[in-house]
This record gives structure tokens, C-alpha cells and sequence, in this order.
């Protein structure tokens, strides 16, 4: 079984717009669980978490037609969609008035799970352009825009003229910048 791609997801939302039951079956199969899982973060309840997702799909199939390829993520579309009914769902619990004043008193400093799985997929995204570079010059992108090395450290590392390193990493990053916007 092949993985899902983007352009996948996004012809099953663009057949669900028109429809097409099949698209919406294939959609869930492909999605339910990553959404499920949104949920689940959320509610904290298996039970809700599953009512939720039923809402979700059901806001899917009468929304579809006003998702529009923006440039980005489909799966940010879907997990913003399940992300706001689970908060919608958990804003209805009435929760005790000592909780809900310490509760207000806690900010939430934590990254959200719609943020985390965009940034789970762009950091494979960038992963990949990275092994496409020389594996010389990837390692160097590595060091010095993810592991905080200087260009002077890097270039007595990989044994090139100061100059030559800050050449590798321009051209580098050209490439990954093409490579990302592909």
C-alpha cells in the first residue's frame, strides 16, 4: 500500500465537493487516525474524541467544496477543522468553578498537535531537500543552521578556505529553497 500524498488528499476533497462517496471513504482511511488522534489530544476522552471525529468528517463533507488549493497543507485544512470542533466540544463542559479559575491561571506554553504535525512535515521536507545537497555540504547546512556551528569552525572542520564554506552554504541554501518549493 502506497503512502497518501498531498495531491492526494487534496483530489479526495475536491471529489468529496462534488459528491463522491467513494473519495470520502478513502479520505477517512487515510486520515481518520492522525485526526483521531487531534482529537484525543484535545478531549482526553476516547468516547468524545470519537463523537468528535464523526462531527468532523460531517464538516468535511459539507465544507469540502470550500477548502481551495492555497499553496498550503491539505492536512493543515483537515486538522484545523478537527482541531476547532474538539475545543468546541471541550468549551461546552462545564467545569467546576475552583478548576476553571486555576485552569485560566495556567497558560498554555505547549505547541498544539495541529502545530506539531506541521512542523513534523516540514522538518521532513527539509530533511529530504537536505540529502539531495553533496553529502559534504549537507552536513554542513546541518552544523551551522541547526547545530549553531560558526562558518570559521566549519570550514577548519571540512578543511576549505573560510570563503569556500560561506560559497558552499549560499549555494546550498539556493538549492534547498528550490528544493522546498517544489
Amino acid at each position: 500500500m502506497r503512502m497518501t500524498t498531498r495531491d492526494d488528499i487534496e483530489e479526495m476533497i475536491a471529489r468529496i465537493a462534488l459528491r463522491d462517496r467513494s473519495a470520502f471513504a478513502a479520505l477517512y482511511d487515510a486520515t481518520s487516525a492522525k485526526l483521531f488522534g487531534v482529537c484525543l489530544h484535545i478531549l482526553k476522552s476516547r468516547s468524545e474524541a470519537e463523537d468528535v471525529l464523526q462531527d468532523v468528517y460531517l464538516r468535511i463533507w459539507q465544507k469540502a467544496d470550500g477548502y481551495r488549493v492555497t499553496g498550503h497543507s491539505p492536512m493543515t485544512w483537515l486538522i484545523t477543522v478537527a482541531r476547532n470542533l474538539a475545543i468546541d466540544r471541550l468549551r461546552k463542559r462545564r467545569p467546576e468553578p475552583a478548576e476553571a479559575s486555576a485552569a485560566a491561571d495556567l497558560p498554555d506554553t505547549q505547541p498544539g498537535p495541529e502545530a506539531l504535525t506541521i512542523a513534523r512535515s516540514e522538518r521532513s521536507r527539509i530533511d529530504a531537500c537536505i540529502g539531495e545537497l553533496e553529502h559534504a555540504k549537507g552536513e554542513a547546512v546541518r552544523a551551522a543552521y541547526l547545530d549553531g556551528v560558526t562558518y570559521k569552525d566549519l570550514a577548519q572542520r571540512f578543511d576549505v578556505p573560510l570563503n569556500t564554506m560561506r560559497t558552499w552554504l549560499r549555494r546550498s541554501l539556493l538549492k534547498l529553497k528550490e528544493c522546498l518549493t517544489r
